[in-house]
């Protein structure tokens, strides 16, 4: 590409980002406007939130957990699981993507065709970029919403971290850390299980 080109696209890109508000000014009216994509994107505060496109070792645990998830509440009867990208309104104006995430039989009614009210259960892996938001924002965002279970996959460190919201409590309370050659074990979903080498190896 010459200079004249990339400064062409510069150019269009910047008249194409004039359209859409600035960062900060975000409302969930602007967020469903956007246009289809494959990519997570996530409404935080008014502002847009693109993670780094996931790596190999992120979709590795997002698609063993899913599967092994959606066997077990599939054979039980339990309720529905999806994946990302999915949208999840915790509340007014905070959407976030959960990698993994289910919903019980009894609350399907939180399920929409855009967008889902608050899960029974999430799931984050952690990935390049993204270790303070799935350690520290979204785990408070997610107590906050009242989800029962939050479960932080971390490919790296080879770790399966199980938090849970305990009666009464408005923040997460760390269940169990979970390493190779360990089970980790839901305390909200009844019999689920799942061999960490199986998500992290």
């Amino acid at each position: 590409m010459t200079t004249s080109q990339a400064n062409q696209r510069l150019a269009y890109a910047t008249q194409l980002a004039k359209l859409f508000p600035e960062q900060g000014a975000w409302t969930e009216e602007d967020y469903f406007a956007l246009p289809d994509t494959n990519r997570i994107v996530e409404l935080s505060d008014g502002r847009l939130i693109m993670p780094t496109p996931a790596s190999d070792p992120h979709q590795k645990a997002s698609i063993e957990l899913a599967l092994a998830l959606k066997q077990h509440v599939d054979a039980n009867d339990l309720g529905e699981v999806r994946y990302a990208p999915m949208s999840v309104r915790l509340w007014e104006g905070k959407i976030r993507e959960p990698d993994v995430l289910f919903v019980r039989k009894e609350h399907s009614d939180r399920m929409g065709e855009t967008v889902y009210g608050p899960p029974d259960w999430v799931a984050e892996i952690i990935s390049r970029g993204t270790r303070k938001t799935d350690e520290v924002d979204k785990r408070a965002e997610y107590a906050q919403a009242g989800i029962p279970e939050y479960w932080l996959i971390d490919p790296q460190r080879k770790t399966i971290r199980v938090f849970v919201l305990r009666e009464g409590k408005t923040a997460y309370t760390l269940a169990a850390t979970c390493t190779p050659g360990q089970v980790a074990r839901s305390e909200t979903i009844e019999g689920f299980e799942v061999a960490v080498d199986k998500i992290v190896s």
